[in-house]
């Protein structure tokens, strides 16, 4: 009866437009309800996807979910964290960015210039990882920002994998595994409360139907405001219901789905102005005192609304008691509309003697579409003495990517521009507001679509295969190969434009506020490998050393060709290549409760554009990051859990060459951008009886915007985002079989840092401030 009550509200929850009473009816109810179910039944906890069960042991995991991945993580030659449920409870973690805040050498983006990016945007060891983002193995598209509320645990998997999931993967990719019916009776619920307004609930329902089927349903509502900004709030409902049958016996059957809504104000950032490393030529805005930093430079007028939906059907088949067959087939849609205001370059009012900022308004209505189908064979037989653990599969997938066109600008101001669009003359104009007191009331178009749409679309049919070879006891080697058949394809709508700057004269048969439409073609075949030695100088340890590949071909993030000359997207451009050498040691130690790993390791990806002297472009540039990673996770007592990480590294950029067409100066570039040379995350917890105290920090080293050879950083706005380190505590107290309350204080020493910063210098985001979150949780 009870789970029919917190499902119906949760509906309601979703119908109504206005979140703030629906969560709060939806709190009220479950609330009441929750208690007293708690105290009139027992039931054990959920627990964790089999293959990762560790229950002695909450943070640290066996193996991982993945089926590509056959041995244990200890004889696993490369980086894998896994971040399992149990610390990201503890933590008060809501979404996939605080997760990945646990392993080191991630860094979080803001986008270029005047545009901000959308969803998780995030690098890991030097190169961009938000487009190799999966959910059970399948890629997830989308700008969205993905919650952990249906995650069982987030697996972070490091160096170049194209043997694993294909394009891309130039330095790895994170795989979020899916919380699934179990044959066990047991609900949670989870009700927090904190400060700037946030409200949150989930529910984890699962319920054995008979001695082979069980229901599971993941339930998220919540909203907040931005700690110390000024409008910007977030609120968001997702339900997450899945039905299995077959459990505990040879052919199981999975049927799932997640559908998030999300409807926010989104968060444009604030003028750098006033912060250590601002520079401006102008003397007084380079004397310019910080703004606050609850400034809002757009209007009530911006939103976010977001609707990601993901449908899944997975059956595995033992064969026997040695093979295993996968297949799993997924539907999934992501759409995003969204209306932001950027602020940029900044002037002095000539009357006022004002300083003043411009804001561009960005549109972005993007829809993300995936219909995937993979399978795979599982086996494991021997040849004379030596055993093979053998992975063979199939992987069919199309995708496509369909941005809708928009003007940039559409504010309000004082001067005016036009665009034809329909026949219509239409306004645009570019606002200044003063950069101290900017008006959240000022009335400022939504962005007009132009029907100048980027449809990309990409096709692949993939094989691979892995055999894990077992030589002896202590000698085991590993090898994989995948081969990539893909075709993309990109239709482009391009507004034309009349006037000074105006593209009429290159459409000839078009007139001003048509939209002339041209389509790119590329395909072409990827074949990518790895290969690994595992010794095992004792059981619980291992020395490993592996290299491996990955290739991304033009456009292979988003679907987005390009005919311009130089332009990485260019079709006729050959696939970046990227290889990753890797040395390690494992060790299990204490009973096999805490596991300790060592790595290092080189990356290089090659296949950038480049400029000589004379303009000729060619594809020598590359990119090559060396690094060390250390980390320990599990138990150091019975009573005392640790997660600890650190990464060093030494990135450059090599033969990367730009040249002004104007000028013809050619610009030189050394570094690699956001790629700080030291990150470490570290958290840790002790239980006392009912009492369980926690904490931990991170720290991120400084982070390079300018990476120009021979740059006088004196005179550059903002050259890097300044280091800084964020401590966190935690308290939680066992008031009885089925109850405990939680305190969550983040930021503890309300360290002020910016958290992004844009490709220009000139807006940043800052660090969420001291906050404190206190949750209920129950588990019945």
């Amino acid at each position: 009866m009870y789970q029919t009550l917190v499902v119906e509200f949760f509906v309601k929850s979703i119908r109504s437009r206005k979140h703030g009473s629906s969560f709060s009816t939806v709190f009220l109810a479950t609330s009441l309800v929750v208690p007293v179910v708690a105290q009139a039944q027992d039931a054990p906890v959920l627990n964790e996807v089999k293959v990762n069960a560790s229950a002695d042991v909450p943070y640290k995991a066996e193996k991982s979910a993945s089926p590509k991945i056959t041995q244990p993580l200890v004889d696993t030659p490369k980086t894998i964290q896994v971040v399992k449920k149990e610390m990201l409870q503890e933590q008060g973690a809501i979404s996939l960015t605080d997760a990945l805040r646990n392993t080191p050498g991630i860094t979080m983006q803001l986008g270029e210039n005047g545009n901000t990016a959308a969803g998780d945007t995030f690098q890991m060891r030097g190169f961009s990882t938000q487009a190799s983002t999966f959910v059970d193995g399948v890629r997830d598209l989308g700008a969205v920002t993905r919650d952990v509320f249906s995650v069982e645990q987030v697996e972070v998997i490091k160096g170049a994998a194209g043997a694993d999931i294909g394009r891309g993967a130039s330095s790895g990719y994170i795989n979020l595994v899916s919380k699934l019916p179990t044959l066990e009776d047991a609900h949670e619920v989870m009700l927090s409360l904190g400060t700037e307004e946030k409200k949150r609930l989930t529910v984890d329902v699962n319920n054995k139907v008979d001695d082979s089927s069980a229901l599971r349903l993941n339930v998220m509502v919540q909203e907040a405001n931005a700690a110390e900004r000024h409008v910007v709030n977030t609120q968001g409902v997702a339900i997450a219901p899945a039905f299995a049958f077959g459990l505990d016996t040879p052919t199981r059957v999975y049927i799932y789905s997640q559908h998030v809504r999300q409807n926010n104000v989104p968060d444009g950032g604030i003028p750098t102005i006033g912060m250590e490393g601002f520079y401006n030529a102008n003397a007084t805005i380079k004397a310019g005192a910080k703004v606050s930093a609850e400034n809002f430079y757009g209007s009530k007028q911006d939103y976010e609304k977001v609707e990601a939906d993901m449908f899944t059907i997975k059956v595995e088949h033992e064969l026997n008691a040695n093979t295993t067959i996968r297949n799993i087939t997924r539907y999934g849609q992501t759409h995003i509309d969204r209306v932001l205001t950027g602020v940029n370059a900044l002037s002095v009012n000539a009357t006022t003697k004002a300083i003043e900022v411009a804001r561009t308004r960005q549109r972005l209505d993007q829809t993300n579409d995936i219909l995937a189908n993979q399978t795979t064979l599982n086996t494991a037989f021997n040849t004379a003495a030596i055993k093979h653990d053998v992975v063979l599969g199939l992987e069919l997938l199309s995708e496509s990517q369909l941005t809708l066109g928009t003007t940039t600008g559409s504010t309000t101001g004082t001067s005016a521009t036009t665009v034809v669009l329909n026949g219509q003359t239409l306004p645009v104009y570019a606002s200044l507001t003063n950069v101290y007191l900017p008006n959240a009331n000022d009335a400022l178009l939504v962005p007009y679509l132009t029907g100048a749409d980027t449809d990309g679309k990409t096709t692949t049919t993939a094989l691979y295969a892995f055999d894990t070879l077992t030589l002896t006891e202590a000698l085991k080697l590993n090898f994989g190969v995948r081969v990539d058949r893909y075709s993309t394809t990109t239709k482009v709508g391009t507004l034309v434009t009349g006037g000074t700057g105006g593209n009429l004269a290159s459409h000839a048969g078009y007139k001003v506020g048509d939209v002339a439409q041209s389509e790119l073609e590329d395909s072409d075949t990827l074949i990518s490998w790895n290969a690994g030695v595992v010794f095992k100088p004792t059981t619980s340890s291992s020395l490993y050393a592996a290299l491996a590949n990955s290739e991304t071909p033009p456009g292979g993030a988003n679907f987005v060709l390009s005919a311009t000359a130089g332009n990485q997207a260019n079709a006729a451009l050959d696939p970046q290549k990227t290889t990753t050498a890797e040395l390690g040691a494992k060790w299990e130690l204490l009973n096999q409760r805490l596991n300790v790993s060592a790595a290092v390791y080189r990356t290089e990806n090659e296949g950038q554009t480049t400029q000589d002297s004379l303009g000729v472009v060619s594809q020598e540039a590359k990119t090559r990051v060396d690094g060390v990673e250390l980390a320990a996770v599990g138990q150091l007592t019975n009573f005392w859990q640790l997660s600890a990480g650190i990464g060093f590294m030494d990135s450059e950029q090599l033969d990367q060459r730009s040249r002004n067409a104007t000028t013809g100066i050619v610009t030189v570039t050394d570094a690699v951008r956001w790629t700080p040379d030291v990150t470490a995350s570290l958290w840790t917890s002790y239980t006392l009886d009912k009492l369980t105290l926690g904490g931990g920090a991170r720290y991120v080293a400084e982070q390079k915007r300018v990476v120009t050879a021979n740059s006088n950083l004196a005179v550059e706005n903002m050259p890097a985002i300044p280091a800084y380190m964020v401590a966190d505590i935690m308290a939680a107290y066992k008031v009885s079989k089925n109850a405990t309350v939680r305190l969550n204080v983040y930021n503890l020493f309300n360290e002020d840092y910016i958290s992004t910063l844009n490709n220009s210098g000139a807006r940043a985001t800052l660090g969420a401030p001291l906050a404190a979150t206190l949750t209920a949780q129950f588990n019945f």
